[in-house]
């Protein structure tokens, strides 16, 4: 790799949030909150990868539906075909499928719904769908105009208009923009949802794309400015461009008028390593390029390019950067970071050292602990962390519930204190505004619908929007309740259920959980499929088990590589805690899980198949001895293991479930769901699992959609038809 330390300048206030680049999330579906300056790394393998080695190590059996694999291949998608011919009759036949199907799209698509966005220097965009955009519109308004009741709203990019003009199937993927000039932009556009795009510059004051503009083909790619006229680029190009995982392994000097082939090479990571990336911030009147290493996924370096060289920050490679306020960088630590024998900061808080003498001198210098979660009764973890001209905003979670915190430097430290926002629900940090101290702040619980904030500097929060109620939630009440793990942890879980169920076990019961990748599961407004189901009598479970980030990066850790059985005994713990409760019983209870949620399912399954009576396993994860050579599959090595090596391999084997099914058991009905345009899990797992299970004579219904990618629709209708098609399998497994 080629770096150099060099000295820089920090103007006042930037900001910078890297995402981690492709990770398994599970397809929650939430209203888009489009970015300024987003910078996803929707860079996973494509469909047209090298091919996954036919034969696995020598120890495993031959898979004789290896086949299933080939995403595009006749045999397959036919295969597919004859599956769909199956599900969708049974399922869209049944007679309540349609008014379902009405109810959850009219929620979905409804006009009333909080158009959430991102403030970019007094303005708000925000990208929308509905009946007439079903693909969706960029759009954009004054704040003022934003916080009245009916804000007036100027189309910037229309996706359906476009696709018809270039009879094309577009989903909008977000965009990037230049700082000093948030009007240009890198405009991010997928083939029927897939995480591979095609970059095209766009003006967002004209409206247009720019003529003779920069222009990416569909690829993995990974892209910001340097400057006006210049690029940094991470793609796909050509042989060994990409890492293991899928990713570029390669960022580039792009400049204007020049071939993207000829692009100057800035760092090349090695193969092995998860991805190299890239976000451009604003700092004053200067943009700041970060280029991020990743050797795996919670791991990283970090550097500072100016004058094409890289500065690198020193700080312990598993520290999670958040940006910059002042001379200060912000670094989260996922384990305590010790300089000295009296100075040590612990794992899980959010630390500032300056980020000028720091890179002058390669250690930490005036490093300050801004929130350490750990030394407050009143906190658990921090969730997010936002950064805008003038303060630090932290939210963070006690028993899973949220609270928000302004942070600002003073002299020998940080000044540090809470927001007064409604307690006992989930807050999400929906925008920060580069340009000025401003904050939109999103509240909501199970029962309670979304409420808007804006907070602007140290003025208490303004309530500006909130959404009208969906459903009438006099009825329900929510509880939250702890089980005990199989190792005696203590696991929280939340139930929304009818106030006046009766407790003889015979309530239809939905239970859901993620359990990976530090990713927290907190009280949200229940979605449109599961208002149908407590409409229909149904009652409503969420764990949050290990391997979130509920509880901080312990909680997470705890359940890494040889420890991942923890993950599926504590969804049994809530499981047959729910069930001893008498809310429901067995043959009532039903499980549903999408990506690491859908190897959650499916896990718990094989191991406990006479606890449940209905499985939705959705994009999942299933074959783990595999799983690292299908899409971006090896970037999650650092949270499963290398099935490659043998006592890794010995530990993933004894849970993978496409491995554990079994002739002899009596599985309930597994309905598994997934689609070919998803490039970051591969629908393999599941066409594997269905065409497995069916061999062995188990009932599964398999659906695969024509597009969607990891999300599982490329539009709300389709979201619907899908939603609409669990809820009616739930009912017919659970209450019919």
């Amino acid at each position: 790799m080629r770096q150099q330390n060099v000295l820089i300048v920090i103007p006042a206030a930037i900001m910078l949030l890297l995402s981690a680049c492709g990770s398994p999330e599970e397809s929650a579906r939430v209203d888009a909150t489009d970015s300024n300056n987003t910078t996803e790394d929707s860079v996973t393998a494509s469909n047209d990868e090298t091919p996954p080695s036919p034969v696995g190590p020598d120890d495993i059996p031959a898979d004789p539906y290896l086949w299933l694999e080939e995403v595009e291949g006749s045999e397959a998608l036919a295969w597919a075909g004859t599956q769909n011919r199956q599900s969708v009759p049974r399922l869209q036949n049944d007679p309540r499928f349609e008014s379902i199907r009405d109810e959850i799209e009219d929620v979905l698509t409804s006009d009333d719904r909080i158009p959430t966005g991102s403030l970019v220097n007094g303005q708000v965009y925000n990208f929308w769908q509905d009946e007439e955009h079903v693909r969706g519109i960029l759009r954009r308004s004054s704040l003022d105009s934003y916080m009245s009741d009916e804000p007036r709203w100027e189309t910037v990019l229309d996706v359906d208009a476009l696709a018809t003009v270039e009879n094309a199937n577009w989903v909008y993927k977000g965009r990037s923009c230049l700082p000093s000039d948030p009007s240009r932009c890198l405009i991010r556009l997928s083939d029927g949802g897939k995480d591979a795009v095609v970059v095209r510059e766009f003006d967002l004051d004209s409206g247009n794309f720019v003529d003779g503009g920069f222009v990416v083909p569909e690829a993995k790619t990974n892209i910001d400015w340097a400057d006006g006229d210049t690029l940094i680029v991470g793609s796909d190009f050509g042989p060994d461009s990409l890492t293991s995982s899928g990713y570029p392994r390669s960022l580039r000097l792009w400049r204007r008028g020049t071939p993207l082939a000829e692009a100057e090479q800035l760092i090349e990571v090695q193969r092995e390593d998860m991805s190299v990336g890239v976000a451009t911030i604003t700092a004053a009147e200067d943009d700041l390029s970060f280029v991020v290493r990743r050797p795996d996924f919670f791991t990283e370096e970090t550097w500072l390019y100016t004058d094409q060289a890289l500065a690198r920050l020193p700080l312990p490679i598993d520290a999670n950067f958040q940006g910059v306020l002042g001379a200060h960088a912000l670094v989260l630590l996922r384990s305590d970071w010790e300089l000295s024998a009296e100075e040590r900061f612990a794992a899980g808080s959010l630390v500032a050292l300056d980020l000028l003498e720091s890179i002058r001198s390669q250690a930490p210098v005036g490093m300050v602990s801004v929130l350490d979660p750990s030394a407050s009764e009143q906190l658990d973890a921090i969730d997010g962390v936002a950064v805008s001209r003038d303060a630090v905003y932290v939210s963070a979670l006690k028993d899973v519930a949220g609270t928000l915190l302004r942070a600002v430097p003073e002299t020998g430290g940080w000044a540090v204190a809470p927001i007064e926002l409604p307690a006992n629900g989930a807050l999400q940090i929906v925008s920060a505004d580069d340009y000025g101290d401003t904050l939109l702040v999103n509240y909501e619980s199970f029962l309670v619908p979304d409420t808007l904030y804006l907070i602007q500097g140290s003025s208490p929060p303004r309530q500006i929007k909130s959404l009208q109620p969906r459903f009438d939630a006099e009825p329900y009440v929510t509880e939250q309740h702890f089980a005990s793990s199989a190792d005696g942890s203590r696991i929280p879980f939340f139930v929304v259920r009818p106030a006046d169920v009766p407790f003889d076990g015979s309530t239809p019961t939905e239970l859901t959980a993620y359990g990976g990748f530090e990713i927290s599961r907190t009280p949200a407004y229940v979605s449109a499929m599961d208002q149908a189901w407590l409409g229909r009598g149904g009652a409503y479970v969420l764990a949050n088990i290990r391997g979130g980030g509920e509880y901080g990066p312990t909680w997470h850790q705890s359940a890494l590589l040889e420890n991942r059985q923890r993950v599926f005994d504590d969804f049994i713990a809530v499981a047959e805690a729910v069930v001893d409760s008498g809310l429901t019983s067995p043959e009532r209870l039903g499980i549903r899980g999408g990506s690491n949620g859908g190897l959650l399912v499916t896990g718990v399954m094989v191991q406990r198949p006479e606890l449940f009576g209905a499985i939705i396993s959705a994009v999942p994860l299933i074959d783990m001895l595999r799983y690292h050579r299908l899409l971006a599959g090896a970037s999650w090595m650092a949270e499963y293991g290398n099935p490659d090596i043998p006592e890794q391999r010995e530990f993933i084997a004894a849970y993978s479930p496409y491995q554990l099914v079994s002739p002899e058991a009596d599985y309930p009905s597994l309905f598994l769901w997934t689609n070919p345009k998803d490039d970051r899990v591969h629908p393999g797992h599941a066409r594997k699992m269905a065409a497995r299970m069916q061999e062995q004579g188990h009932d599964v219904i398999y659906f695969e959609n024509a597009e969607g990618g990891h999300g599982g629709g490329a539009n709300l209708n389709q979201l619907a038809v899908t939603d609409a098609m669990q809820l009616v399998y739930l009912l017919q497994e659970l209450a019919d």
